[in-house]
């Protein structure tokens, strides 16, 4: 899905991103949700809630209710933390469908990838993925 108006808590996360020209500001910004991110309630630091590909220890996990997706994450890394908190914020309150359908696209209009090395933005594509895959897994029941 290409157009994020849709994803409004996504789309204003997007925009936040691409108004600041800065990479170090977008690199703050990002450590910042970092701190914000919540410990997980549930014991999610399970093998089937990894998110492979990361350089760093990454965990997710989707719960349904009403047909909507809660999201709860762990990274022991700050930045990798905050990448994983843009997700989920971002998709926070939407339907599996609506996950699954998001265009990947969304990624590179953060100009995120001026402030990360190659693995982490690899990484945040890899946390992406995995909400996907556990979104889709909703669809399949």
């Amino acid at each position: 899905m290409d157009n994020l108006e849709k994803y409004n808590n996504l789309s204003k996360l997007v925009e936040k991103l691409k108004r600041s020209e800065d990479p170090k500001r977008k690199y703050e910004y990002i450590l910042w949700l970092g701190k914000k991110l919540e410990e997980p309630e549930g014991k999610i630091l399970i093998e089937e809630n990894k998110v492979k590909g990361c350089v760093s220890e990454v965990y997710v996990k989707a719960n349904i209710k009403d047909g909507k997706l809660f999201w709860e994450g762990y990274s022991d890394a700050l930045i990798t933390r905050g990448l994983l908190a843009f997700l989920i914020m971002g998709l926070h309150e939407l339907t599996p469908n609506e996950v699954v359908k998001i265009n990947k696209k969304f990624i590179e209009d953060t100009g995120l990838k001026t402030s990360l090395t190659p693995s982490r933005s690899n990484g945040f594509l890899n946390i992406l993925l995995k909400m996907q895959s556990q979104a889709n897994e909703f669809l399949q029941v």
